[in-house]
Protein backbone atom coordinates (compact mmCIF):
# COMPACT_ATOMS: atom_id res chain seq x y z
CA UNK A 1 0.00 0.00 0.00
CA UNK A 2 1.59 3.19 -1.21
CA UNK A 3 1.67 6.76 0.79
CA UNK A 4 1.64 10.21 -0.22
CA UNK A 5 3.44 12.91 0.75
CA UNK A 6 1.12 13.79 3.22
CA UNK A 7 1.39 10.41 4.73
CA UNK A 8 -2.73 9.26 3.58
CA UNK A 9 -2.99 6.11 2.91
CA UNK A 10 -4.38 6.13 -0.34
CA UNK A 11 -7.13 3.57 0.14
CA UNK A 12 -8.83 4.87 3.36
CA UNK A 13 -9.26 8.64 3.45
CA UNK A 14 -11.13 10.27 6.28
CA UNK A 15 -13.96 12.75 5.05
CA UNK A 16 -11.38 15.84 6.43
CA UNK A 17 -8.53 14.36 3.98
CA UNK A 18 -11.10 14.68 1.42
CA UNK A 19 -12.82 17.26 1.94
CA UNK A 20 -9.48 19.20 1.84
CA UNK A 21 -8.79 17.59 -1.79
CA UNK A 22 -12.67 19.35 -2.63
CA UNK A 23 -11.35 22.20 -1.31
CA UNK A 24 -8.12 22.51 -3.22
CA UNK A 25 -9.76 21.31 -6.64
CA UNK A 26 -12.09 24.28 -6.18
CA UNK A 27 -9.35 26.85 -5.72
CA UNK A 28 -7.09 25.25 -7.96
CA UNK A 29 -10.14 25.48 -10.65
CA UNK A 30 -9.55 29.31 -9.76
CA UNK A 31 -6.19 29.84 -10.40
CA UNK A 32 -6.03 27.61 -13.79
CA UNK A 33 -9.56 30.30 -14.89
CA UNK A 34 -7.96 33.41 -13.39
CA UNK A 35 -5.82 34.52 -16.18
CA UNK A 36 -8.55 33.61 -18.90
CA UNK A 37 -11.02 34.88 -17.35
CA UNK A 38 -9.13 38.21 -17.32
CA UNK A 39 -8.62 38.48 -21.11
CA UNK A 40 -12.39 37.49 -21.48
CA UNK A 41 -13.26 40.27 -19.05
CA UNK A 42 -11.62 42.89 -21.36
CA UNK A 43 -14.15 41.59 -24.23
CA UNK A 44 -17.15 41.43 -22.23
CA UNK A 45 -16.64 37.10 -22.56
CA UNK A 46 -16.97 34.69 -19.77
CA UNK A 47 -15.90 30.88 -19.46
CA UNK A 48 -18.71 29.40 -21.65
CA UNK A 49 -17.16 31.31 -24.68
CA UNK A 50 -13.62 30.13 -23.12
CA UNK A 51 -15.04 26.46 -23.74
CA UNK A 52 -16.66 26.69 -26.16
CA UNK A 53 -13.52 27.85 -28.73
CA UNK A 54 -11.56 25.36 -26.58
CA UNK A 55 -13.60 22.38 -28.04
CA UNK A 56 -14.03 24.25 -31.41
CA UNK A 57 -10.38 24.60 -31.53
CA UNK A 58 -9.50 20.80 -30.58
CA UNK A 59 -11.84 19.38 -33.13
CA UNK A 60 -12.45 22.07 -36.11
CA UNK A 61 -15.91 20.97 -38.17
CA UNK A 62 -16.74 19.57 -34.84
CA UNK A 63 -21.08 19.73 -34.75
CA UNK A 64 -23.33 21.85 -32.45
CA UNK A 65 -24.72 18.98 -31.09
CA UNK A 66 -21.17 17.38 -30.27
CA UNK A 67 -20.48 20.86 -28.71
CA UNK A 68 -23.61 20.47 -26.76
CA UNK A 69 -22.80 16.91 -25.20
CA UNK A 70 -19.66 17.64 -24.46
CA UNK A 71 -19.94 21.10 -22.60
CA UNK A 72 -23.01 20.18 -21.15
CA UNK A 73 -25.25 22.97 -21.90
CA UNK A 74 -28.50 23.84 -22.64
CA UNK A 75 -28.82 24.66 -26.41
CA UNK A 76 -30.55 28.06 -25.90
CA UNK A 77 -27.21 29.08 -23.59
CA UNK A 78 -24.77 27.37 -26.05
CA UNK A 79 -26.55 29.24 -29.08
CA UNK A 80 -26.50 32.46 -26.80
CA UNK A 81 -22.32 32.07 -26.77
CA UNK A 82 -21.96 31.06 -30.33
CA UNK A 83 -24.13 33.95 -31.84
CA UNK A 84 -22.13 36.17 -29.89
CA UNK A 85 -18.91 34.09 -31.53
CA UNK A 86 -20.06 34.42 -34.48
CA UNK A 87 -20.81 37.83 -34.90
CA UNK A 88 -17.40 39.04 -33.65
CA UNK A 89 -15.77 37.06 -36.14
CA UNK A 90 -14.33 34.88 -34.06
CA UNK A 91 -16.17 31.10 -35.23
CA UNK A 92 -17.80 30.53 -38.40
CA UNK A 93 -20.15 27.68 -38.80
CA UNK A 94 -21.01 25.94 -41.61
CA UNK A 95 -24.08 24.11 -43.06
CA UNK A 96 -23.34 20.15 -43.17
CA UNK A 97 -22.49 18.61 -46.71
CA UNK A 98 -24.52 15.27 -45.72
CA UNK A 99 -26.99 16.85 -43.25
CA UNK A 100 -27.86 20.33 -44.43
CA UNK A 101 -29.75 20.57 -40.32
CA UNK A 102 -25.97 20.18 -38.69
CA UNK A 103 -23.95 23.26 -38.25
CA UNK A 104 -20.33 22.72 -38.24
CA UNK A 105 -18.04 24.93 -36.30
CA UNK A 106 -14.44 26.31 -37.15
CA UNK A 107 -12.30 29.05 -35.70
CA UNK A 108 -11.21 31.81 -37.98
CA UNK A 109 -8.05 33.44 -37.67
CA UNK A 110 -8.91 36.13 -34.88
CA UNK A 111 -11.29 32.81 -32.93
CA UNK A 112 -7.50 30.90 -33.27
CA UNK A 113 -6.07 33.96 -31.68
CA UNK A 114 -7.59 34.22 -28.58
CA UNK A 115 -8.09 30.82 -27.86
CA UNK A 116 -4.44 30.48 -28.59
CA UNK A 117 -3.91 33.44 -26.07
CA UNK A 118 -6.18 32.28 -23.32
CA UNK A 119 -4.65 28.48 -23.70
CA UNK A 120 -1.29 30.18 -23.55
CA UNK A 121 -1.63 31.58 -19.98
CA UNK A 122 -3.65 28.26 -19.04
CA UNK A 123 -0.21 25.84 -20.19
CA UNK A 124 1.70 28.28 -18.92
CA UNK A 125 0.47 27.64 -15.14
CA UNK A 126 0.00 24.04 -15.62
CA UNK A 127 3.68 23.95 -17.14
CA UNK A 128 4.48 25.80 -13.92
CA UNK A 129 2.75 23.67 -11.39
CA UNK A 130 3.59 20.41 -13.24
CA UNK A 131 7.49 20.95 -13.32
CA UNK A 132 7.17 21.66 -9.27
CA UNK A 133 4.85 18.50 -8.76
CA UNK A 134 7.32 15.89 -10.99
CA UNK A 135 6.54 13.44 -12.91
CA UNK A 136 4.60 10.45 -10.56
CA UNK A 137 2.49 13.42 -9.57
CA UNK A 138 1.47 14.27 -12.72
CA UNK A 139 0.84 10.87 -14.03
CA UNK A 140 -1.15 10.91 -10.24
CA UNK A 141 -3.28 13.31 -11.17
CA UNK A 142 -3.94 12.72 -14.76
CA UNK A 143 -5.27 9.42 -13.42
CA UNK A 144 -7.39 10.84 -10.21
CA UNK A 145 -8.99 13.11 -13.16
CA UNK A 146 -10.07 10.24 -15.61
CA UNK A 147 -11.40 8.36 -12.51
CA UNK A 148 -13.59 11.32 -11.60
CA UNK A 149 -15.13 11.58 -15.38
CA UNK A 150 -18.64 9.84 -16.04
CA UNK A 151 -17.54 6.90 -18.38
CA UNK A 152 -19.33 9.02 -20.99
CA UNK A 153 -17.00 11.73 -20.80
CA UNK A 154 -13.96 10.11 -20.17
CA UNK A 155 -14.62 8.05 -23.73
CA UNK A 156 -14.82 11.56 -25.38
CA UNK A 157 -11.89 13.08 -23.34
CA UNK A 158 -9.73 9.83 -25.23
CA UNK A 159 -10.80 10.54 -28.53
CA UNK A 160 -9.70 13.95 -28.15
CA UNK A 161 -6.28 12.59 -27.10
CA UNK A 162 -6.39 10.42 -29.69
CA UNK A 163 -6.43 13.27 -32.15
CA UNK A 164 -4.68 15.43 -30.94
CA UNK A 165 -2.53 12.87 -30.48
Amino acid sequence: MSESAGGETLLFLTDEQLRQGIEAMFFAYRGFTADPDRILATMAYGRAHHRALHFIARAPGTTVNNLLEILGVTKQSLNRVLRTLVEDGLVESKVGTSDRRERHLYLTEAGQALEQRLSDAQRARMRAAFRQAGPQAVAGFRTVLEAMMDPEMRRRYHALREKGA
